[in-house]
């Protein structure tokens, strides 16, 4: 599963570990991404998403509907 966002868009970020001796080595800042399944009650069907948990947040706050109107708004196939 690949660490991307369908509504948000947030991808992982890139950066540094840095050691005691201040080596310096590549690292990933992966996001919260959790595969969620939404009743879209228009379709009558259930939608599987891959969201990250503010995601989550802001389809319980604006509702599945919605959501899925922004999704395919970035031309995200749903």
């Amino acid at each position: 599963m690949s660490a991307h966002c369908m509504l948000t868009g947030r991808e992982p970020g890139f950066g540094k570990n840095i050691s005691h001796s201040h080596r310096r080595t590549s690292r990933r800042f992966d996001p919260n991404i959790q595969r969620k399944r939404y009743w879209l009650p228009s379709e009558g069907r259930h939608v599987r998403l891959t969201l990250s948990a503010s995601a989550i947040k802001t389809i319980d706050s604006i509702g599945v509907e919605a959501a899925v109107a922004r999704i395919r708004a970035r031309g995200v196939k749903v």
